[in-house]
């Protein structure tokens, strides 16, 4: 709870995105690995065979972008930004997230950035039919190229 109380003070400040790097054009990709999952009502062999895999989603920026346009959600998601702060090398930004059936998920990611990248933490939660679940990932975004 008390992470949850820290990223919305962190929201709370204003960022420029004038004070932002501008990132390299075209493709990145943007991998997230998991670290930690708990679903309830999933085996624990799959669980175990799941953590330590990655999954890259592939996103092209135009020129002249600043970091930030690197950790805007996937459309297809249909992720809701509930709030942000992209400052100082520094990123925090709060998700909402909706599910096919249930209460949505919440995402908060947490991490660190320069015009070559981010790196940082993802941590998703929310309510399956079977209890409360939770994921860990680690995530890198890197320029591959145009």
């Amino acid at each position: 709870m008390i992470k949850y109380a820290a990223v919305a003070l962190l929201l709370a400040s204003p960022a420029a995105a004038a004070d932002l790097p501008t990132v390299a054009a075209e493709r990145w990709d943007i991998t997230s690995t998991v670290v930690e999952l708990s679903l309830p009502g999933v085996p624990g062999f799959i669980v175990r065979m799941m953590r330590g895999k990655s999954k890259a989603e592939r996103k092209r920026v135009a020129s002249g972008v600043g970091i930030d346009a690197l950790l805007v959600p996937d459309p297809k998601a249909q992720c809701r930004v509930d709030g942000q702060r992209v400052a100082d090398g520094h990123y925090v930004q709060a998700l909402t997230c909706p599910q096919k059936s249930g209460k949505p998920l919440a995402i908060a990611r947490t991490g660190t950035y320069d015009a070559t990248g981010f790196v940082g933490r993802a941590i998703v939660t929310g309510v399956t039919p079977k209890g409360p679940m939770r994921i860990v990932l680690d995530q890198r975004a890197v320029h591959t190229g145009k």
